[in-house]
């Protein structure tokens, strides 16, 4: 099999950065080592920036954003039992959308297949090699038969599980990981949320976040212990905890609902620097993983391949190795860019375990700073609707 580039990983990186490809008349084959219903119903984080909405309706897949997309122009602090919203739109004339990453990966799985894109699941075995030559060898095997594709590079999208981020760090690149001491319990409940904008709450009990997913669904979170099962957490406690940390005294209702998933997630930082070597270009959760608090995983993600695929159409069409040469440093600012804001809105939204009360009045002070300084609210607007730096 010949291919000009390789992307391992079928999540939205892979997808998007082949739908890019396709647009621009490159070929990609994608190799992906999940099962393509677990792909499409994996939960996953569910808020786009606008550049992230931009560029999905740009490339002809945003079809299913539009229909089912709920557009945001604020978001709420709720702290002291009192709700406070900060005017995104009104204060950088830009919003943000829900849409669930799932749906994002359902509509570019359907773009590709209709485009007939080599898509490949269930894909076992995958080695990478001759990354520091001109021609990168794959080999894996595809629905049972050993196959070995010849490729001018290879995208490395596969996650931080995946093989592509240790062929770079293996002493050609250095990582920086931070892990926070607490985790994030996540359900889903088939309830129509209580909001129409996501609420971040700050308690003494811990921090707690009401996002939804559409008009009947409803996705809600708890700041936990990262190492306590799952089995401690029964529906009735949840839903308990939920109503304590989002309880405020003007007038706030909480809706419950059956809860038809949920699951306990670490709370980290991770960046692999550089994001390439030779011919193998990470693009997503394979070279950074960023705390959900800021929501900027899969705007990330998307942000990566977007200068990437505009870096190898600059190749194929134009001869030119700058935009490839040049790709870790274009993306790095923007990620930890990110991974400041991110820091910045967990610190001050999560209780500290071991905190003797000084550090709680500090976040409490910081959160009143954002809510009544207009400059301060809207840098957290700037962050959040997607900053990217020069």
């Amino acid at each position: 099999m010949r291919t000009q580039v390789a992307i391992v990983g079928a999540g939205p990186a892979g997808l998007l950065l082949s739908h890019l490809l396709h647009l621009r008349g490159i070929d990609s084959v994608v190799l992906e080592r999940r099962s393509e219903t677990y792909v499409q119903e994996r939960v996953r984080a569910g808020l786009l920036e606008q550049g992230t909405t931009d560029l999905l309706r740009e490339a002809g897949v945003g079809a299913g954003l539009d229909r089912e997309g709920i557009v945001h122009e604020g978001l709420r602090l709720c702290f002291d039992r009192t709700m406070h919203r900060i005017p995104l739109t009104e204060l950088t004339g830009r919003h943000v959308t829900v849409y669930g990453q799932q749906k994002v990966v359902r509509d570019l799985i359907a773009a590709r297949r209709a485009d007939g894109g080599a898509v490949h699941f269930e894909v076992d075995d995958v080695t990478v090699s001759g990354i520091e030559e001109d021609s990168p060898v794959l080999r894996a095997t595809i629905d049972g038969r050993q196959v070995e594709i010849d490729c001018d590079f290879v995208a490395g999208c596969d996650g931080s599980h995946g093989i592509c981020r240790d062929r770079i760090s293996a002493g050609h690149a250095r990582t920086y990981e931070y892990t926070y001491p607490f985790g994030w319990l996540g359900i889903l409940a088939e309830v129509a949320p209580s909001t129409d904008e996501l609420i971040y709450a700050f308690h003494d009990n811990g921090f707690a976040l009401h996002s939804l997913r559409s008009a009947e669904v409803s996705r809600l979170y708890l700041q936990v212990d990262p190492d306590e099962p799952i089995e401690n957490w029964p529906d009735d406690r949840i839903w308990s905890e939920l109503q304590t940390r989002l309880g405020t005294d003007d007038g706030f209702a909480l809706r419950e609902g059956p809860i038809i998933d949920k699951s306990i997630t670490p709370v980290r930082s991770f960046v692999t620097e550089p994001m390439q070597y030779g011919r193998l270009f990470l693009a997503g959760d394979a070279a950074h993983i960023v705390p959900p608090t800021g929501a900027k995983g899969l705007n990330l993600a998307v942000a990566d391949v977007r200068v990437l695929a505009e870096a190898f159409d600059d190749w194929y069409a134009r001869g030119r190795s700058q935009a490839l040469d040049g790709y870790s440093d274009t993306c790095l600012r923007r990620v930890w860019r990110a991974q400041d804001f991110s820091y910045w809105m967990t610190s001050m939204l999560h209780r500290m375990p071991g905190d003797s009360g000084v550090q709680a009045r500090m976040q409490l002070s910081r959160l009143r700073y954002v809510v009544e300084s207009p400059a301060a609210a809207r840098s957290l607007a700037e962050n959040y609707v997607g900053y990217a730096p020069g």
